[in-house]
């Protein structure tokens, strides 16, 4: 006996509730920023972030994709990110992140710091006065193991502004020389981190003068 129009009615409404809440059930931060994406056919797109959770983002894209198609996107301050596409909107798409839960708690650093950036400006995370150096190289460790060169910008008694193409997460432990660093913020030009362990000033100086 095939089933009647109030039973297939009643099927379907609890197949919603099923389906709706995994969409939303991140809270979303509003974060512009530019990237790319590569479809499942390898073609490259530019495209732009319009909000973002740790579950998924709203990409807004020159291209239209289809519904779940595989998604490899990058994003200026955050880095790669793999998914699929969960919902389409004009000018762009949803996405659904596809991450190991390791993944995931850094995604969650990187936003609250982006977040609070932009909210605070340049101040964020400063507590002591810096000044400026001239082209003052250095080595950055990052947490993988690997070295790469590096211009410190500017330095103080709690923290330095590093100029790097790097990006190790924010929370991250990594040596700026022989300085033990927690990666702090992002920003156009690198990283910003603060000591581990306070430097004397004097040695700061020598160090970085």
């Amino acid at each position: 006996m095939s089933a009647s129009p109030a039973n297939h009615i009643r099927s379907s409404i609890r197949l919603d509730t099923r389906i709706v809440p995994d969409r939303r059930r991140h809270k979303r931060f509003h974060l512009a920023l530019l990237g790319r994406f590569m479809r499942a056919n390898k073609q490259e797109f530019p495209c732009r972030l319009n909000d973002i959770s740790v579950g998924g983002a709203a990409v807004m894209s020159p291209v239209e994709v289809e519904m779940g198609e595989r998604i490899v996107a990058y994003f200026d301050e955050i880095g790669g990110l793999e998914g699929e596409v969960a919902r389409l909107f004009d000018g762009g798409f949803g996405m659904r992140f596809r991450v190991s839960q390791h993944k995931r708690e850094k995604l969650a650093a990187q936003i609250t710091w982006l977040v609070n950036k932009a909210e605070l400006g340049d101040s964020f995370g400063r507590k002591h006065k810096r000044f400026e150096l001239v082209n003052k190289t250095s080595t950055l460790k990052l947490p993988d193991g690997s070295s790469v060169d590096c211009r410190v910008l500017d330095v103080s008694l709690s923290g330095a502004s590093i100029g790097t193409e790097a990006r190790p997460s924010p929370g991250d432990v990594v040596m700026l020389g022989k300085l033990r660093c927690k990666v702090m913020r992002y920003h156009d030009r690198g990283i910003g981190v603060q000591f581990l362990d306070i430097p004397d000033p004097e040695a700061l100086r020598r160090y970085f003068g």
